[in-house]
């Protein structure tokens, strides 16, 4: 199934139902309202575009969903409205490259 950005002016990309995060498509202040699946979300801080905020609360260790796939996992407890960034979120997945050479490459 294709999901498409509504061009709604809402400011904010969400694309799938199971997403526990959306993201904003220009700078969101905070204290902004926000509406996702007919819920009213208050923006704790400010969101700059192409940053993430959760949609409902996030519980620390559980999977943080954007765009339909897992994208890593809280490390802390997340309110509905609150920034997810690096502060609260740690990647579940090894990257593919290094900077360092492999066995006998150089």
């Amino acid at each position: 199934m294709a999901f498409f950005q509504r061009t709604d002016d809402s400011g904010l990309l969400y694309l799938a139902s199971g997403d526990n995060i959306a993201v904003a498509t220009r700078e969101l202040a905070a204290g902004s309202i926000v509406h996702i699946d007919g819920a009213a979300i208050e923006l704790k801080s400010r969101v700059d575009v192409g940053h993430k905020f959760a949609v409902r609360p996030i519980r620390s260790g559980e999977r943080i969903v954007k765009y339909g796939a897992p994208i890593g996992s809280a490390t802390a407890d997340i309110a509905a409205g609150e920034y997810v960034h690096i502060h609260n979120l740690q990647s579940d997945y090894l990257p593919s490259y290094t900077l360092e050479p492999v066995g006998d490459q150089e």
